[in-house]
């Protein structure tokens, strides 16, 4: 199946008071690239995060966002380091006998103590936060995947009308060809009997040598090759696995003997038909880029 590199997809989880966001996006990559950017306390399942996208997609950039609003999952608690509390009151205490000070330590003195106070955020229930997290993950890669889809027929429609046109532009050479040898054969043929004897022009290996320099000019063998490329090209499109990187080397091998073509043969005709065979495989292979 074709499907796009490029999509986005968004789902919301709400537990109590407090909401998760995942918000995912998509573009084209040579290989699977994920980017995370989620709050610390979710680095701990990052793998599981990475094979839920995994599971949906084997090609692209995709960039994760996780985001938390509320505090329904965080417990406040004060923590109080009473070890230094007593050292502050047993110096204080020291140092009123020691100089003769008067004088008591008052509360508002203890607690604006650097140090000895601490409010720690205790997460809890994190198992619920951390399925409603892979929960909306899933749901935001299932509406890439199909946005991905729907953009990947497009993509196999506009590639298939311009396969068509290779096709057909195949045939046309193929009809031409022996056109084209036979002026290939008359031009060397014109030659040797501007520059040679006519006891010479009967040489059977004169002939021999006319003949073969006339078949370098046959482009027999391209037109079957490209013509087989364009139904290895057709198979691929309907294949369920990753296509894009197979479908890429296919148009490397089409661009390859459209260019032998152009280079054997001196007809207009035929070289204005390898110039439309390029345009479409350039056009294709832009697309291809975006295939997965």
């Amino acid at each position: 199946m074709v499907q796009s590199m490029t999509g986005y997809g968004r789902d919301e989880q709400w537990i109590n008071d407090t909401k998760v966001s995942v918000e995912i996006r998509s573009v084209n990559h040579r290989f699977l690239d994920i980017s995370n950017k989620m709050p610390k306390s979710f680095l701990v399942m990052e793998d599981k995060i990475k094979k839920t996208i995994q599971s949906f997609f084997h090609r692209g950039r995709v960039d994760l966002f996780i985001t938390i609003e509320g505090t329904g999952f965080i417990r406040r608690d004060l923590n109080v380091d009473w070890e230094l509390l007593d050292q502050y009151i047993q110096k204080s205490n020291e140092m009123k006998k020691k100089y003769e000070l008067h004088g008591d330590i008052s509360l508002d003195r203890l607690t604006s103590l650097e140090g000895a106070f601490e409010i720690v955020e205790l997460e809890q229930g994190q198992d619920v936060l951390f399925d409603a997290v892979l929960l909306a993950v899933s749901n935001a890669c299932k509406q890439v995947k199909n946005m991905r889809e729907i953009e990947g027929q497009e993509l196999k429609e506009d590639m298939k009308e311009r396969v068509i046109t290779i096709q057909d532009t195949v045939q046309k050479l193929t009809d031409r060809r022996h056109v084209v040898i036979e002026e290939h054969r008359s031009r060397i043929q014109k030659r040797l009997e501007e520059y040679i004897t006519d006891d010479i022009a009967d040489d059977s290996r004169i002939v021999q040598e006319v003949a073969l320099l006339a078949e370098k000019g046959d482009i027999t063998e391209e037109l079957t090759r490209l013509a087989s490329h364009c139904s290895q090209f057709f198979d691929t499109l309907e294949q369920k696995d990753t296509i894009g990187r197979k479908l890429d080397f296919i148009l490397q091998e089409m661009h390859r003997e459209t260019n032998t073509i152009g280079s054997k043969s001196t007809d207009v005709q035929i070289s204005q038909w390898v110039v439309l065979l390029k345009s479409e495989i350039e056009k294709i292979k832009e697309q291809v880029q975006n295939v997965e």
